[in-house]
């Protein structure tokens, strides 16, 4: 798992990676050795004690470790006084016998396995030293008064330096000021001496840290002459004259001469003193000659003598002035600062690279210093050039570039950076490895948020190649990547703002070339908590009772906690306070019970909370109406000061209910006449406040009292109190720059208020200078505005902003600088190296490189990529185009292409665009979409049904998405319960279109289903039914008893035949037929009034009887029909009348002599379908889920489709209002059924 580690070193924190290597860390990744802890490169021992030498190392197998001392091989074996610690390479030498000196010198630690060598830093062993001060004896020092005077320390030269200060025999320190202070040499500078500066015990202290001893110089003793009795002694010798005066112009002590250098290294402390004398003392001043003093890394110490700037940057480099001015002049010194550096990482150090055979990577070893320094680099800690010749390794200064590597290449590489101010060395291992996929991330890990907060998914995962990570929801319907989810580098999946609909199976992929790993994890959604009922202020009588309601919603899964807490502590530990699920009650209340109650309410992913106050009162307070309290009275205003004045006033009645608290309101009449502004809030048990003011503003204060009930009538205004005007006290908030223009640069600002304003004459000087160029700030000063803009500016330049406010009594503070850029432009430059790596058929990942930040001209917005599909590859789809926008927020240099059309040729180009616009776009390029499933076959139909066949019939898919190698046909049959039957499944060519079924039960439904296939697999599959022909359809008659209902219904099965003869009728009688037939129920009346033909066993229709009875049956029918004719002339009314008059072309067909069918004769009628029957186009007859059931077979239904399209009941003898509606439906094909049809309307 240290692969991911190193992965992760890319993207991660580097905080995490110790808590990675610590949890995942695995036995079965080889990795070379790394440096973990060593010790300082300066190492200054305590020669008291036992000297350590860490260095700590991990690899796979763990490294051995040696050292050199010296440049030479150390034997630890050789050294009694050493050890080596187990497992590790940490020096332990003990001191006891021999001295901590004989042990310097300059150490290395090499860890190695077989997979490379690390090396330490040079280690620099040096013993701490502190000398004793020498001997002298300090003769006093006389002095006059008013001279100046230095007392050299001078202390031994110890190891570190030590800390000197200056003391008395009291070990009290000596004061200092502007007169008298502390060299940073830790000599003790006098500007003047006073009188009071005669002592005997100046004692210079040296402090020195490793062995924390003091050491002390010899005391010094100052005699300081009085100045006025000298000058009047020698007053009388040289005519009245002063020989000493009191004042004298100012002269440096240090430095000397009128100019000095200092050189300071990079990261340091810049320390520059400078101490002058004279009389009166001096004061010390300090500028920037090229430029301004960097305001947060700079202070000044010893009065304002030493000026310190802290972690020195190149930009510090240049002249700085100090100046020391008294009432008789002034002089001046210019201290010329160069900035050097010694090495430092410019992207840090190399980082470890981990590479699958045959990858490319680079290590970086990027510094820099003054002077530029030396880069060499080293493998194994062998000088590269001195290594073993490797053909996929290219070395070019700082950077070593590894081609094509292969297994077996692992190895640690050594990047030492020098100049002569010191060196860097960085050890960084390259690690060839082939591992699939992993995801570290726990399976099924359940990740809880609230509602509109934000969702971190983690995939943490790692291979060689690493991994490139996706994510999928629910169906995995397509990639999350776009809004309202953000995909970190890391893999994690960021939803900014989660909604419940954000709930869900989220899928974490993790590829590389060597395989996939899959990771479930669960986003659960919650409410948040919300009080909705919060405790309310409560005023009860002592001994009574009070409860506060604190009523909560909160997500129902997640375990609620209540917690009442009073004045933001426990509640007091006693019965009298009962904690409720959504109460507090609080039994026998007493004055100590007041307070302010808070409820709160947790849950494991969030809380709320509310409070609420409780007074106690006594009975009769109670018993008086509670109203708002009186407005205060006699205001007065005392002990003025320039910026505040104490307001005191004295409360009105309060009404039964306590005075919560008072309001303070001001009037500025000068600014904002009769507006009354909040000033401050006070609580209702004081009368008197300190007012903060604000200079130039005339105030008139007024107090409110509030209690429960509400807020009283506001008090008499107060006497009006002026406040002088003064310079601004602050600057103007909120200042930007930006561009409105390529050339120009608007500066804005949020203007102060006459409040703010301090004074009259309110100006703003806006100041201008662009960032990183050594050049003076360019200033305006203007007025009654709020922005200013600069022309004639470069394109998106950044520029330091500042903008101070002034009036007529000064300018504000020191303004902090804001950060801006000169308008845009339209980028010059598109992506160059712009890659395209097909995924799949349906996605493409775009890789380009980053427009140069100069070439933007603007702030990057983003990549858009331009992509469109040009045609398909197939030759049987047309030529079209399809164009697409992908827009990549921020700095990418990659992208994904979803929602492509398989087996395509798409082209596109990338453009980076800014706050302006877009830039020029790449170079257009094209790639193809390898094959994909095929959709589904454009349709499927069935066709020439048979007892025991079936013929289907399909066109190709509309979308083919490659080249077809065939069709799979699957089909099963479907009994009345709709349950399938076992599947058969059959592989058709590519060129078919049509296929026979043959062997099929009759009388059976089957489902078939059809796939096309490609070399990708099957698409959707297409599905169709359809019903084989009934061997045997059931007759169904009947014969009613007159009067009295019906008979029970005789079935007898027919086959496919359209005649069948009944036999065994009764003479006299009417009968109804039923035939039924896929679900069709066919309705007639068949009225016989001759003796029915008696059922034999030998075949009468050859019989000439026979012949001759079957002519007498059809001369009656003919006369029955011209019967019929004059009944329907006259308007009569029969159980077909309404469903024949919709159309207006019956035909009738008479039936024939030689085969009892019927004949030639028809109208027109006949050849329609019946009123809502529906009757496929090949012939067959849909029948219903049952074929025996005589249920719904009754009269009475009214005519309807069934879900399969059958028609039941149609002609059952009742007419709806849908009969005429219905009539105009187009005529279908002729069905076995209709010759029934023309019986019925024989008869």
């Amino acid at each position: 798992v240290n692969l991911n580690i190193l992965h992760a070193m890319l993207s991660l924190s580097p905080s995490l990676l110790p808590l990675l290597f610590v949890c995942f860390y695995s036995d079965i990744l080889p990795q070379p050795p790394t440096i973990t802890h060593q010790s300082p490169k300066d190492y200054i021992i305590d020669p008291r004690e036992n000297i350590i030498i860490h260095c700590e190392a991990k690899g796979k197998p763990h490294p051995s470790f040696s050292w050199t001392r010296n440049g030479t091989h150390f034997d630890i074996d050789q050294e009694p006084n050493i050890i080596m610690r187990p497992n590790s390479g940490t020096l332990v030498v003990d001191i006891s016998g021999e001295k901590a000196e004989h042990y310097e010198g300059v150490y290395q630690c090499t860890a190695r396995n077989e997979h490379g060598t690390a090396m330490s830093n040079n280690i620099v062993i040096r013993q701490s030293r502190s000398p004793l001060w020498s001997k002298e004896r300090n003769e006093p020092i006389v002095v006059q008064e008013g001279v100046s005077l230095v007392l050299e320390c001078r202390p031994p030269a110890g190891l570190p330096p030590p800390i000197i200060f200056w003391m008395d025999n009291n070990f009290q320190r000596l004061p200092q000021s502007r007169r008298v202070s502390q060299a940073l040499n830790g000599d003790l500078y006098f500007s003047n001496v006073l009188k009071e500066d005669s002592r005997n015990d100046y004692i210079c202290y040296a402090r020195f840290p490793h062995t924390q001893t003091i050491q002390q110089k010899q005391p010094i003793t100052v005699k300081v002459l009085n100045l006025d009795a000298i000058n009047e002694t020698m007053a009388a010798l040289y005519n009245d004259t002063d020989l000493f005066s009191d004042d004298r112009k100012p002269s440096f002590l240090i430095p000397s001469g009128p100019s000095s250098s200092k050189m300071v290294l990079r990261g340091q402390v810049l320390e520059m003193e400078c101490i002058a004398e004279g009389l009166p003392t001096p004061e010390i001043s300090w500028t920037k000659v090229s430029g301004d003093l960097p305001a947060k890394r700079t202070s000044f110490l010893h009065y304002q003598k030493t000026l310190r700037i802290v972690n020195v940057l190149e930009s510090d480099a240049g002249e700085y002035r100090c100046t020391a001015r008294n009432r008789l002049g002034s002089v001046h010194h210019t201290i010329r600062v160069t900035v050097n550096a010694s090495p430092y990482w410019i992207s840090g150090p190399p980082r470890n690279l981990v590479l699958a055979p045959r990858e490319t990577g680079v290590l970086t070893c990027r510094a820099s210093g003054i002077p530029k320094p030396t880069i060499t680099w080293a493998m194994n800690g062998i000088p590269i050039e001195n290594s073993p010749k490797d053909l996929s390794r290219k070395v070019e200064d700082d950077t070593v570039i590894f081609t094509d590597v292969q297994t077996g290449s692992s190895a640690v590489y050594q990047c030492n950076v020098s100049n002569e101010y010191g060196y860097l060395l960085s050890n960084a291992f390259v690690n060839v490895l082939s591992e699939p996929p992993r995801v570290l991330t726990p399976a099924n890990k359940v990740y809880q948020v609230i509602r509109n907060h934000r969702a971190l998914i983690d995939c943490s995962s790692f291979g060689s190649p690493i991994p490139k990570i996706t994510w999928f929801k629910d169906s995995r319907s397509s990639t999350l990547d776009g809004d309202p989810y953000i995909l970190h580098d890391n893999g994690t999946l960021e939803v900014h703002v989660a909604q419940a609909h954000n709930s869900g199976k989220y899928t974490c992929v993790a590829r590389n070339t060597l395989g996939i790993y899959e990771n479930h994890v669960y986003l659960e959604v919650k409410e948040p908590t919300r009080i909705l009922k919060q405790p309310e202020y409560k005023v009860v009588q002592r001994g009574r009772s009070v409860t506060f309601e604190c009523k909560v919603k909160h997500d129902s899964t997640l375990i609620p906690t209540m917690t009442w807490l009073k004045d933001d502590g426990e509640l007091p530990d006693d019965e009298r306070f009962i904690v409720d699920s959504d109460s507090l009650t609080i039994n026998d209340v007493v004055e100590n019970d007041e307070g302010v109650y808070t409820c709160i309410m947790n849950t494991t992913l969030d809380h709320d909370s509310a409070s609420a106050e409780l007074t106690v009162v006594g009975m009769s307070n109670l018993l008086d109406p509670l109203e708002r309290p009186d407005p205060p009275t006699d205001l007065e205003l005392t002990d003025p000061r320039e910026r505040s004045v104490q307001l005191t006033w004295t409360p009105g009645d309060e009404h039964n209910s306590p005075i919560q608290k008072f309001l303070i309101q001001y009037e500025d009449s000068l600014h904002f006449r009769g507006v009354w502004h909040n000033l401050t809030e006070v609580p209702g048990t004081k009368t008197t406040a300190r007012l903060k003011l604000s200079p130039y503003v005339h105030y008139t204060f007024r107090v409110l009292a509030i209690n429960a009930v509400g807020i009283s009538h506001p008090s008499f205004p107060s006497r009006m109190y002026k406040t002088n005007p003064a310079a601004p006290d602050e600057n103007p908030a909120g200042v930007q720059g930006f561009g409105t223009a390529s050339d120009n640069l608007v500066i804005t600002w949020k203007p102060l208020t006459g409040l703010q304003a301090n004074g009259p004459g309110l100006q703003y000087k806006v100041m201008w200078r662009q960032k990183e160029v050594d050049e003076e700030w360019a200033s305006e000063t203007v007025a009654n505005v709020s922005q200013f803009v600069v022309s004639g500016t470069p394109t998106f330049v950044p520029y330091e902003l500042k903008v101070q406010a002034l009036n007529e009594y000064g300018a504000g503070p020191e303004p902090a600088v804001a950060h801006g850029h000169s308008g845009e432009d339209l980028p010059v430059a598109a992506p160059e190296n712009v890659l395209v790596m097909v995924v799949n058929s349906t996605l493409a990942e775009v890789h380009w490189d980053p427009v140069p930040v100069k070439a933007i001209r603007g702030h990057l917005k983003g990549y858009k990529v331009y992509y469109g599909r040009e045609r398909s590859l197939h030759k049987h789809n047309p030529h079209h185009e399809e164009k697409h926008i992908m827009t990549f927020s921020g700095n990418h240099s990659h992208g994904m292409l979803p929602g492509l059309h398989p087996f395509s040729l798409y082209s596109f180009h990338v453009r980076v665009f800014n706050g302006k616009g877009e830039g020029p776009p790449s170079p257009s390029q094209q790639f193809e979409t390898p094959e994909g499933v095929p959709g589904a076959p454009s349709s499927l139909i069935i066709t020439n049904p048979n007892l025991d066949s079936l013929t289907l019939e399909w066109a190709a898919p509309h979308d083919r998405n490659g080249r077809l190698t065939g069709y799979v046909l699957r089909y099963q049959p479907v009994n009345n319960s709709n349950e399938l039957g076992p599947v058969k499944e059959l592989a058709l060519p590519a060129n078919e279109t049509s296929i026979t079924l043959p062997n099929l039960k009759y009388s059976t439904r089957y489902k078939f289903y059809l796939n096309a296939k490609t070399v990708r697999g099957a698409g959707p599959a297409i599905s169709q039914e359809a019903v084989t022909i009934m061997d045997e359809v059931p007759l169904l008659m009947n014969v009613p008893l007159t009067g009295e209902g019906e008979e029970e219904w005789q079935k007898e099965f027919v086959n496919g035949s359209q005649n069948y003869m009944l036999k065994g009728l009764k003479e006299g009688l009417s009968y109804r037929v039923r035939l039924v037939a896929k679900g069709h129920l066919l309705i007639f009346h068949l009225p016989l009034l001759w003796p029915a033909v008696a059922s034999r066993q030998v075949d009468i229709a050859t019989q000439g009887w026979f012949i001759g009875l079957m002519c007498a049956i059809a001369l009656l029918i003919l006369i029955l029909l011209i019967i019929c004719f004059i009944q329907r002339n006259k308007g009569g009314k029969y159980p077909v009348k309404e469903k024949e008059d919709a159309h207006t072309d019956p035909e009738f067909q008479p039936m024939k002599d030689d085969d009892c069918t019927f004949g030639e004769y028809s109208d027109n009628e006949d050849h329609k379908p019946l009123k809502g029957s529906r009757t496929p186009s090949n012939g067959t007859v849909k029948r219903d889920d049952s074929d025996d059931s005589l249920v719904g077979y009754g009269e009475g239904g009214d005519g309807q489709f069934n879900e399969d399209g059958s028609f039941i009941g149609q002609y059952s003898g009742k007419s709806t209002s849908r009969d005429t509606a219905e009539g105009h439906e187009s005529s279908e094909a002729p069905s076995p059924i209709n010759a029934m049809i023309s019986l019925n309307s024989f008869v």
